[in-house]
């Protein structure tokens, strides 16, 4: 009888054995694999550089920064975070092998902490389930279609010139939150047709939890010893993680059933009650989506999208408009460009913008992508080497990790001459011809590219320009001040101080 736990003792014994030895080799292979690769110094062991990194976002932002300026002549850079072995990119020649190709189009291990909120939608599929999603998801982003939600960006931006004009002639502010809450209240309305008022309303508990959980999962994302299950619910913030992600799909979920109940009635399909012709959002075009065989996708399928597009669709825009404004109000000539621009389209008219209005913008266009360059809204994004390739002469092995730095990458002298000036012009047809498609990339490249930038991009011209329209912007940060933040999004330490002087009278 005492054979049996002595047989199981000796089981265990060898699967922990073969596994530990498994686990070793596959690290010292890669080890000794990436060794050529130029590294970040300080690298230990089994622990890598994980000791060195900051904890606190700013802090780890300007290490990162300092790096690839360090070494800018560096093709590449390996770092380590415990056993995982990444390698940064930030020139075009080293980029294109990786967003390019379709074997490497898996997000790397850092967005598994994205998992419990977004399901693997849009942004964390892979695979057939990424390919199949893609192919459904793109025709509710074609410019007709966009072009509906033009109502919506205007009204928000008419709320929020309201609000700017009581900051106006009353000396600097921080506009950063102001600008946020007009970009969630605009993708609250086209993603999921619902008001959370969250300008009026900046306390509600939705608004809320989108930004804590965006916080907690930057978090994790630095701190490798919280990247266990285990060790994250009982010694990390995995109790509060639990507790915001239940607000959020809460709601969600909610409002995905109240939607999908409404469109069962013919009549929501095209007027309401008063004979006004209803919106609809991308969360209709969802529940009616279907595949090539006929199937529609179910409710858990479309709350990975809604939840996605929350996401994604209003920090990014909201950081950038906020970057624009800053660096608008920091170059006098640049913002009299602008304004001389808008009077052009607009006259002395105070009626909201058109798509056509918004074609002719093309200045406004060259700033919104200069300051994208500047300061990039995802100012790192990561994938997963899956097989061994060559990047520049060096070997990275199936398993590495790449993380591509678009704010590096967007200051290389090569393509942009004085990198750190702001210059609209550099994005005038006649001056981006032969500049490599890799050098500038702030919607991400390749087949993985945001599905929703010309949405990004028409919300950002649309509040802009009515900003503009009714206000002089003076910047009250220099350059220096600002102190980037890169989080999930790049945002300033302190926000975006401006002054606002009325233009001219304020709508009635």
């Amino acid at each position: 009888m005492a054979v049996f736990p002595f047989l199981g003792v000796s089981v265990f014994i060898a699967v922990v054995t073969y596994i530990t030895y498994k686990l070793l080799s596959g690290y010292l292979h890669k080890w000794f694999e990436m060794k050529p690769i130029p590294q970040i110094e300080g690298l230990i062991p089994f622990l890598g550089n994980a000791l060195q990194f900051k904890t606190n976002a700013g802090d780890f932002f300007r290490q990162i920064e300092g790096y690839t300026k360090n070494y800018a002549n560096a093709p590449l850079l390996q770092m380590w975070l415990g056993p995982v072995p990444f390698v940064l990119l930030f020139h075009a020649e080293t980029v294109e092998p990786i967003v390019a190709n379709s074997v490497h189009m898996e997000k790397a291990i850092v967005y598994n902490f994205l998992h419990p909120w977004l399901g693997t939608g849009l942004l964390t599929s892979t695979g057939t389930k990424w390919r199949q999603r893609r192919k459904m998801l793109t025709p509710t982003f074609h410019f007709s279609i966009l072009a509906d939600f033009l109502e919506v960006m205007n009204e928000q931006a008419e709320i929020l010139v309201e609000k700017l004009g009581k900051q106006a002639g009353k000396g600097k502010f921080n506009c950063f939150n102001h600008i946020t809450l007009c970009a969630l209240d605009i993708i609250c309305e086209t993603a999921m047709g619902k008001k959370v008022y969250a300008q009026s309303n900046s306390d509600s508990e939705y608004v809320k939890c989108v930004y804590k959980m965006s916080d907690i999962v930057s978090r994790r994302q630095r701190k490798p010893w919280f990247w266990s299950d285990f060790v994250y619910y009982y010694f990390g913030e995995g109790q509060e993680h639990n507790k915001i992600l239940k607000v959020l799909h809460s709601f969600t979920y909610k409002v995905i059933n109240e939607r999908a109940e409404s469109l069962s009635n013919a009549e929501s399909d095209s007027e309401n009650e008063n004979g006004v012709k209803k919106r609809h959002a991308f969360l209709d075009m969802l529940l009616k989506t279907t595949d090539e065989e006929g199937n529609k996708m179910s409710h858990q399928d479309i709350q990975e999208e809604v939840d996605t597009f929350m996401f994604e669709g209003h920090d990014t825009t909201a950081a950038s408009m906020n970057w624009s404004l800053h660096l608008m109000g920091s170059h006098p000539e640049v913002h009299r460009k602008v304004q001389q621009e808008l009077d052009e389209v607009f006259g002395e008219s105070d009626r909201p913008a058109t798509a056509e209005d918004l074609k002719k913008l093309k200045y406004l266009d060259c700033v919104i992508k200069e300051s994208l360059r500047l300061f990039p809204s995802v100012p790192f994004f990561a994938r997963w080497i899956r097989e061994d390739c060559y990047i520049n002469g060096f070997k990275v092995p199936n398993g590495a990790n790449a993380i591509i730095i678009p704010y590096a990458l967007h200051r290389d002298p090569r393509y942009f001459p004085e990198p750190e000036e702001f210059r609209p012009e550099r994005f005038l047809p006649e001056n981006s011809v032969g500049r490599p498609a890799y050098a500038y990339i702030p919607f991400s490249a390749g087949l993985r590219n945001c599905i929703g930038q010309r949405f990004a991009l028409m919300e950002e011209k649309v509040i802009l320009s009515s900003v503009l329209r009714n206000f002089n912007v003076e910047a009250c940060q220099t350059r220096e001040e600002l102190r980037p933040v890169g989080e999930l999004i790049l945002r300033p330490e302190m926000g975006i101080w401006i002054k606002l002087e009325k233009r001219k009278p304020q709508r009635s």
